[in-house]
């Protein structure tokens, strides 16, 4: 599916990124599987990002055939699936719409080093959490919450440094995750495999619910099986 963007949104997306500060690593992935409908999406997506922020977001496409290392090494197993912040921040599907809001302000602040969020979240993430957490964040790219939801788990991966990991998987794509967590309404929140909030929580919340969830180790990728679709055949701890 070819991306298809007017001239305003262009004039837009580089009004953006004239916040940025650092560049910022954007790692595509992505397979020539023609049943991958989304992933020349994907690529399409993230070269505008590069053109529109003037090389300030770097774009690095792996394909599935050649690159099998690569995927490995960040533990993904399913195309398209876009990455920042070295992996700790994910895209499980294209994301779209409404999505497209939040990956600009995340990739914004990883350039600033700003994640935005209180200072006394920052300094608990560094005291309290000692464990890692996985962060799902169910989408669609119709819903006008779902940037906000998935924004706020971005900047918690962030400030964190390594100790969570938070994915935003695009709901059409990944049918069968949404269907893991029974999700009817997005955005759904799961940390390390429990639902906890369906809609935007709080700051506070979401961090005594990632405090409560924290785990000594996660298997990673968190969810290895796609029906239909080939499997990676790698686990690992993280």
């Amino acid at each position: 599916m070819v991306l298809e963007v007017d001239e305003d949104t262009k004039e837009a997306l580089r009004e953006a990124f004239k916040d940025m500060v650092s560049n910022v690593e954007c790692l595509v992935f992505v397979s020539k599987d023609p049943e991958c409908e989304y992933c020349e999406t994907a690529i399409d997506l993230c070269k505008l990002l590069k053109e529109t922020s003037e090389g300030k977001v770097v774009v690095k496409i792996f394909w599935k055939e050649k690159d099998g290392k690569t995927f490995e090494k960040y533990f993904v197993n399913r195309v398209p699936s876009i990455l920042l912040y070295n992996g700790y921040i994910r895209y499980t599907g294209v994301p779209a719409g409404e999505e497209v809001r939040g990956l600009v302000e995340t990739i914004i602040r990883l350039s600033t080093k700003d994640p935005g969020l209180n200072p006394q979240t920052i300094a608990e993430l560094k005291t309290k959490l000692t464990g890692k957490a996985y962060v799902e964040v169910i989408v669609t790219p119709t819903c006008p919450y779902c940037p906000y939801a998935a924004l706020e788990a971005n900047m918690f991966a962030f400030a964190s440094r390594g100790k969570i990991i938070a994915d935003t998987v695009e709901a059409l794509e990944n049918s069968d995750i949404a269907d893991f967590y029974g999700a009817t309404a997005v955005p759904t929140i799961a940390i390390n495999g429990n639902v906890e909030f369906v809609g935007v929580p709080r700051e506070d919340m979401f961090l005594k619910a990632i405090l409560k969830h924290q785990k000594t180790e996660i298997s990673l990728p968190f969810h290895p099986e796609k029906m239909g679709v080939k499997r990676f055949h790698y686990f690992k701890k993280y």
